[in-house]
């Protein structure tokens, strides 16, 4: 299979490393606007790199990687669609809902399959907590606590394009619920708070959030993320059932410090970045889009699953605005004529 991968950045580049060592994969191509930053990854890489994305479309391409800037994510999936290129984009698909509902509507349409990168569907534990959930291990589930906390905010200039905490930051939390339990989101609550840098406020977001959900089966869940966790980067959820509870990211990296006395446990090392946490799962998602790209298996996770994310990260950030609880039958969604 030949590979096409746009935009050379960070993850961009490890995703182009990673697709290069697939089994099944003959070459990696990649660009960049950045052309010159696209022939220096490519040479350090020992792989290809095109002179353009428009050109890289147009090569013969199995299947087209999405790691550009999130202005071009829609374009470029688009793009992608309307040439028959099965494609994995990361998150988010666009910058707004309307795009984000216009995205899944046009894979509703098509046959091209489209796969988007929450990486937290492959990651052990939380795939070990949606088979004990489906089949009744821990009883029914009644609560649900899922943390997102970074050990650092990222540079100022990302905050205007972000969208906000919830849908950049905790929209992975919303997907990872939805995938664990088999449940939608019917309501929520939230709020948020900037005890940090200013630039948070004069982008309009905050650098700590908390919401409540209420799923379609009454289950409740409290969301919570931090732009600002000194102990290290620390992604965590409890499953609370009646009959027992499963925890994932409870592991010896946790990132805190015990006040119990005598408790030396988690020993680390800690982990200090995304990328760290979720490599292996990283790698399996990219596996995964292989097989997608090939026709061996559907999307694991498509555009309409982004959309559901979506929805809840937007009524999160409507109900902070407004103070008040938000239904998410108040948010739009696929319209009836999509299907």
């Amino acid at each position: 299979m030949r590979i096409g991968l746009a935009g050379t950045g960070r993850i961009g580049a490890f995703h182009a490393k990673t697709l290069s060592t697939l089994p099944g994969v003959d070459e990696v191509v990649v660009a960049d606007l950045d052309t010159a930053l696209a022939e220096r990854v490519a040479a350090d890489l020992g792989v290809s790199a095109a002179p353009s994305i428009d050109a890289l479309l147009g090569s013969g391409l199995d299947g087209f990687v999405i790691t550009a800037g999130t202005a071009a994510h829609a374009d470029l999936i688009e793009a992608a669609v309307a040439r028959d290129i099965p494609t994995f984009c990361e998150k988010p698909v666009a910058l707004d809902l309307e795009r984000t509902i216009a995205l899944a509507e046009l894979e509703e349409r098509s046959e091209v399959p489209v796969h988007i990168g929450f990486q937290r569907r492959f990651d052990r534990g939380y795939r070990r907590v949606r088979e004990a959930v489906a089949a009744g291990e821990i009883g029914f589930v009644h609560t649900i606590r899922a943390a997102t906390m970074d050990q650092a905010p990222p540079h100022a200039a990302y905050l205007p394009t972000s969208g906000g905490l919830f849908r950049d930051c905790s929209v992975h939390d919303f997907d990872i619920i939805r995938f664990v339990t088999g449940r939608e989101v019917s309501r929520v609550f939230a709020v948020g708070a900037n005890k940090g840098e200013d630039f948070f406020t004069e982008a309009g977001d905050v650098d700590t959030a908390a919401a409540t959900l209420v799923l379609d089966d009454d289950t409740l869940v409290s969301v919570t993320a931090t732009r600002y966790n000194g102990a290290g980067h620390d992604v965590r959820m409890e499953v609370h059932g009646s009959s027992g509870t499963l925890g994932v990211g409870h592991d010896t990296t946790l990132a805190i410090t015990s006040a119990e006395e005598g408790v030396e446990w988690p020993p680390g090392p800690r982990h200090w970045s995304f990328m760290e946490r979720f490599l292996p799962a990283y790698v399996a998602e990219l596996t995964a889009f292989a097989d997608v790209a090939r026709g061996a298996i559907a999307s694991p996770c498509t555009v309409v699953d982004a959309l559901q994310a979506f929805r809840t990260a937007e009524a999160c950030a409507r109900s902070m605005a407004s103070g008040a609880p938000v239904d998410l039958a108040d948010v739009p969604g696929l319209r009836a004529t999509a299907h």
